[in-house]
């Protein structure tokens, strides 16, 4: 622990030391201030959520993003989250897909145990969040749309292609220019019924391979796998024709592919199974060799079966009908039950999260319609229900929560330069007209410093107090860019740090200024402290209002200066 406290100052040592039990505090290399006199004046701030004037601001929250395990295990960020902040958001542990099993019952001990230890300390809990496309328990989900199963068979063999020539259909299978092709008479097919198909080699060939049929199907053929063919031929005069197996007609790979096919002049089927070798392998055509006879060949019912080791399942899909009823019941199901397990000591909701499009419409809905890349989590519950699916989610949460609960909307880059502040202040007007009532609007506001100007805030939230809703800055961090390039901690500097102290300062001034007191429901910090390397969030980022080993950052005097105006 020596080589941690030589650099703090006296009051981070004194904090250092009275949390030394906590295995995480080992051993995390320090942001060395570039004084300590400047340390000791960060140090000399009071705890953050002292700075909130009261008596102007009787229900505005400092919140902090905080993880279930840190909460509820007591640990430093337990201690730090109750010192310094009213309330608390989780990161993931209160989501659909970290509370829906994959038989869609509820698993709410963990959240229980958060609710009371927040409860014991006199933390209010934020609900986060109902309704997103992330997060989700996308396997239960698709599983409920997936196509209904109509039957099941075992083990056995796969119909790959046929043909009776029953009528003009060619399209699996050919000739080269060797022989002339044509349909008998009906009734002169195999059993006497029927066509068949008849071909004719008017003169023997220099090579066998110089009159050719051609049966092609798909797909093409792997080693290992087990095929059958099976048809009924016969001749003017016995004869025998070998097969290749051939990539495409014309396309020779190997001499052999379905055994040497026997003909004499009556009707005989002839069955061959093969497993493919590696000679045979990519090959989608059987050629046969008819060249060294001189003679009219006929095929009827031709067919080609693939061995199935597993079986098969014959499948009709849902339709968007049945699909909207079954997802729309799985909301319920989901919000119903969290809403009433919470709602004794959550009394505030993400309902919506992350609703609006990014590109190319900003007034439009996210979609994974189209969307290669879909990660395990992720579901769009918007795909299914359509527009109405927010008004819907805010139905489920008005009518299973508390009379008086406050329900937001959440969106990121609502500072950007684009319409997505617009567009969601749409949504929420096209929501009321619905029938619902959105209670607040909640940016998230992951900024970046080098990128982000304190001039779009500053519009943003003009926008957002215009619309008469509570405004909550609902996820805060920082990161810092410079020449296009992401700092990371071990890199940047004091100057930078100052920086986005003065950054911090001017934000949280912006919300006190530009929001009325009546509409500011509070601002959350998503990050306590700077991201380790390996978080999947802004990993190796210097994003804290405080170091990963607890000293406070210049950050924090900034977001504290930036209290101070909330008068």
């Amino acid at each position: 622990m020596k080589n941690i406290f030589k650099f703090l100052p006296l009051s981070a040592l004194l904090f250092s030391l009275a949390s030394c039990t906590e295995s995480h505090l080992l051993p995390f290399e320090v942001e060395k201030p570039s004084s300590i006199a400047d340390q000791e004046v960060i140090d000399a701030y009071a705890d953050l959520k002292t700075y909130v004037d009261r008596t102007a601001n009787p229900n505005f929250k400092l919140g902090l993003g905080i993880s279930l395990s840190d909460y509820v295990n007591k640990n430093v960020m337990y201690r730090l989250a109750n010192r310094n902040f009213d309330e608390i958001t989780l990161g993931y542990e209160m989501k659909h897909g970290a509370i829906v099993k994959a038989d869609g019952s509820l698993s709410l001990d963990n959240v229980n145990k958060l609710l009371e230890t927040a409860q014991e300390a006199n933390v209010s809990v934020f609900g986060h969040t109902l309704c997103w496309h992330a997060n989700q328990n996308a396997t239960y989900l698709n599983k409920l749309i997936a196509p209904n199963v109509l039957s099941t068979t075992g083990p056995g063999w796969d119909l790959i292609m046929q043909n009776n020539f029953e009528t003009d259909d060619s399209s699996n299978y050919q000739i080269n220019a060797g022989l002339t092709s044509s349909y008998t008479a009906v009734g002169q097919g195999a059993n006497g019924t029927g066509k068949a198909l008849k071909l004719t080699n008017a003169s023997v060939r220099t090579n066998e391979w110089d009159a050719q049929l051609y049966i092609k199907f798909s797909p093409a053929v792997q080693v290992g796998e087990k095929y059958r063919l099976t048809m009924d031929v016969r001749a003017d005069v016995t004869a025998s024709s070998p097969t290749q197996a051939q990539l495409n007609p014309g396309g020779y790979r190997h001499w052999d592919f379905f055994g040497a096919v026997p003909y004499t002049t009556t009707w005989t089927a002839y069955v061959k199974e093969i497993t493919v070798t590696e000679q045979m392998k990519d090959c989608n055509t059987i050629a046969f060799n008819l060249g060294k006879t001189a003679s009219s060949f006929y095929y009827d019912n031709v067919k080609i079966e693939k061995y199935n080791a597993t079986g098969s399942i014959q499948t009709q899909e849902k339709t968007p009908e049945q699909k909207k009823a079954i997802i729309a019941e799985a909301l319920d199901k989901w919000i119903t039950g969290m809403v009433s397990n919470c709602k004794t000591y959550v009394k505030a909701w993400d309902v919506v999260n992350e609703p609006m499009s990014d590109w190319p419409n900003q007034f439009e809905l996210k979609t994974g319609v189209g969307k290669t890349n879909m990660a395990a989590d992720e579901f769009y519950w918007q795909d299914y229900l359509g527009k109405d699916y927010a008004v819907e989610a805010f139905r489920l949460a008005r009518l299973h929560g508390n009379p008086n609960d406050i329900l937001f909307i959440n969106d990121y880059g609502l500072e950007g330069g684009g319409d997505k502040c617009d567009g969601l202040i749409q949504y929420v007007n096209y929501i009321e007209s619905k029938g619902q009532t959105v209670d607040g609007i909640g940016t998230q506001m992951h900024v970046t410093l080098g990128e982000t100007t304190i001039e779009r805030i500053r519009t943003m939230l003009t926008k957002l107090a215009a619309t008469g809703k509570l405004v909550k800055i609902s996820e805060l961090d920082m990161g810092i860019k410079v020449g296009g390039v992401m700092v990371k901690t071990e890199n940047v500097t004091p100057a930078q740090l100052q920086q986005m102290s003065d950054f911090y300062k001017e934000i949280v001034e912006a919300y006190f200024d530009i929001v009325p007191a009546a509409q500011r429901y509070g601002i959350t910090q998503w990050a306590a402290t700077d991201s380790p390397a390996n978080s999947s969030w802004r990993g190796g980022e210097p994003i804290g209002l405080w170091s990963l080993n607890y000293s406070r950052k210049p950050a924090y005097a900034g977001f504290a200066e930036g209290l101070k105006s909330s008068k």
